[in-house]
């Protein structure tokens, strides 16, 4: 191995350096949520600042009544519902466009490709979506968070290009053994592209997790919330009334930064043990999708 040079060396410690403070500043506020999660109510309620320690005895209470609420249950139940129905539907129709886009005798493949690009800069915006989604009948229905978002040209592309990498020799050898292009699809190149396959549907699964904006235009009927639209409502609208209900007759005021801290903790944590599972094709699927080798 050669040896590094002095200036190698500063920009490897700076590096480093550099990194741990985002990492630090990364981790910062989930410890602090975390922290507050399980202090004490009436510790946590006239503390300020950030919490390195739970304040005053540790306690899972505020767990226990996010969870005991009915309202908290039925959001987590709609949220999962979205999200495993977006992300293997959107996952599904991204791997079709990918792969027929991505394949050389398609003809007008460069006006199509243009046109799916096209829309990565210029979108109708939120009133022509709105009318779009209120003409089709699926305002106030799950269908209005599932089918308007199912597809993005962004993952499109980063796949089409991980697809157009795998040699043309296997694809051809295919076809002549009288191989389709749905066998084809599922039997070469979807096995070799289970990388960049699990990052698209990372991508998906986290941007249907987080969203609320989506549901606070087309939803009115509360049984259809998504946890990310009922967290906000308690984060930021303090309707946690009715979460603080069964505490023990308790001022409401003493308990709602508990319930703040622990419905947050509660809408991140599912994200945090997937996560784990799926970071090992993160960066190996995104330079494959990034760079046609």
């Amino acid at each position: 191995m050669a040896k590094r040079t002095s200036g190698q060396k500063t920009f490897a410690v700076f590096n480093t350096i550099f990194l741990l403070g985002l990492c630090f500043i990364f981790v910062i506020p989930i410890w602090h949520v975390a922290m507050g999660s399980i202090s004490d109510p009436l510790k946590l309620s006239a503390s300020t600042g950030l919490f390195f320690l739970p304040k005053g005895k540790m306690t899972l209470g505020g767990y226990r009544l996010v969870m005991q609420n009915p309202t908290i249950l039925r959001s987590y139940v709609n949220t999962f519902i979205y999200v495993f129905c977006s992300t293997l539907f959107g996952t599904l129709l991204n791997i079709l466009a990918a792969y027929v886009t991505s394949r050389k005798d398609l003809r007008y493949k460069s006006p199509i490709v243009f046109m799916i690009a096209f829309t990565m800069i210029f979108q109708g915006g939120l009133i022509p979506n709105y009318m779009l989604v209120k003409n089709l009948g699926w305002l106030n229905t799950r269908w209005a968070l599932i089918i308007p978002g199912a597809i993005w040209a962004y993952n499109v592309i980063i796949m089409r290009t991980s697809f157009q990498a795998i040699p043309d020799g296997l694809c051809e050898a295919a076809l002549i053994d009288g191989a389709g292009h749905f066998r084809i699809l599922t039997s070469i190149v979807l096995p070799v592209s289970k990388s960049i396959v699990a990052v698209v549907a990372l991508f998906y699964g986290i941007q249907h997790w987080n969203a609320w904006f989506n549901a606070a235009i087309y939803l009115k009927d509360r049984e259809l919330f998504p946890l990310q639209l009922t967290l906000r409502e308690i984060v930021l609208l303090s309707t946690e009334q009715s979460i603080i209900a069964d505490a023990d007759g308790q001022d409401v005021m003493i308990y709602r930064p508990l319930i703040k801290y622990a419905t947050i903790m509660v809408s991140v944590i599912p994200m945090m043990l997937v996560y784990p599972f799926v970071q090992k094709y993160f960066v190996t699927g995104v330079m494959i999708g990034s760079i046609k080798g």
